[in-house]
């Protein structure tokens, strides 16, 4: 399989030899988008910025990758007639990554992947959400696979329980389920980004995660974060998380769960200036350092 594209290799990384330790796996798909469109290109374009990040990374002390290899392997195909077709061929795509032994990185594409990603995962996993949606609705416009169905669906798809931030975008229904499903853990932003009671929300936010036994995918919408920051994602919202916030939960998160896998979805190639694809090319950069500086 060719292993160099045209957009590059993540962080223009020369190829290397030998079985990786990280991979960077594109997701193209965008099906069910209801507002902003061109996810579909949001994976590539990430990839194109982030040879523009800075390699060193101060949790590592060096420059990535730091003695390991990152690879970026080919995207998935994109084939399939239908929805459910394409579902499973990205569960076909992401049980290839698994089985690497490589620790990977998806890149979308809309959040609809992740149910498809879970189809993949060989194990049960608890769900670490940084997003501005809480996707627990059951249906949108009369798709229950809608990218605003994706933590629902994944729950049915088995994953244990999901712990997000972030979230101040939801319908009564999903604040019903918020408040009645023991699976569901919910930090809105207006608690952890509150002026006055922010710092001990956020405090509260990152002990919890100190305390998820078992496997965990991390998974990050990049509209989680302020509007500001990623303009052309599919519905930027105001009142997000600043780009430190989703920093310090990356790093708490890889230096306290086991983490077997993660993506960034959500990202659309912005008009007049890459600030959205290449946030969402920091953020991909930060987890691959994390997940490297877990393995020393």
């Amino acid at each position: 399989m060719d292993e160099q594209f045209a957009e590059g290799n993540f962080l223009g990384l020369p190829d290397q030899d030998g079985p990786a330790d990280v991979v960077i796996a594109s997701i193209p798909y965008e099906l069910t988008t209801s507002y902003g469109q061109g996810t579909a290109q949001g994976p590539a374009a990430c990839i194109e910025a982030s040879g523009q990040v800075e390699l060193f990374d101060d949790l590592l002390d060096e420059e990535l990758p730091a003695g390991k290899i990152i690879r970026t392997v080919e995207p998935w195909n994109g084939e399939g007639t239908s929805l459910q077709e394409q579902l499973d061929g990205i569960g076909a795509y992401a049980a290839e990554q698994y089985s690497s032994g490589a620790f990977p990185i998806f890149l979308g594409g809309e959040h609809g992947i992740l149910p498809g990603i879970l189809r993949g995962c060989p194990q049960k996993v608890t769900l670490i959400q940084i997003d501005a949606h809480a996707d627990l609705r059951d249906e949108l416009d009369g798709e229950p696979y809608s990218h605003a169905c994706a933590i629902a669906r994944s729950l049915d798809e088995g994953a244990l329980a999901v712990h997000q931030v972030g979230i101040r975008a939801y319908c009564r229904q999903e604040l019903d389920l918020i408040n009645s499903d023991e699976r569901i853990h919910t930090w809105f932003a207006k608690d952890v980004m509150s002026p006055c009671t922010g710092g001990k929300a956020w405090a509260e936010w990152l002990e919890s995660l100190t305390h998820i036994e078992g496997p965990v995918h991390l998974t990050i919408d990049i509209d989680g974060l302020d509007g500001a920051l990623v303009p052309a994602t599919g519905t930027p919202v105001p009142g997000g998380l600043s780009f430190w916030h989703v920093v310090q939960t990356i790093e708490t998160v890889f230096a306290n769960c086991e983490v077997v896998s993660a993506d960034v979805n959500e990202i659309v190639s912005q008009n007049d200036t890459p600030l959205t694809e290449f946030t969402a090319a920091m953020i991909a950069t930060k987890v691959a350092a994390a997940q490297i500086a877990s393995l020393r």
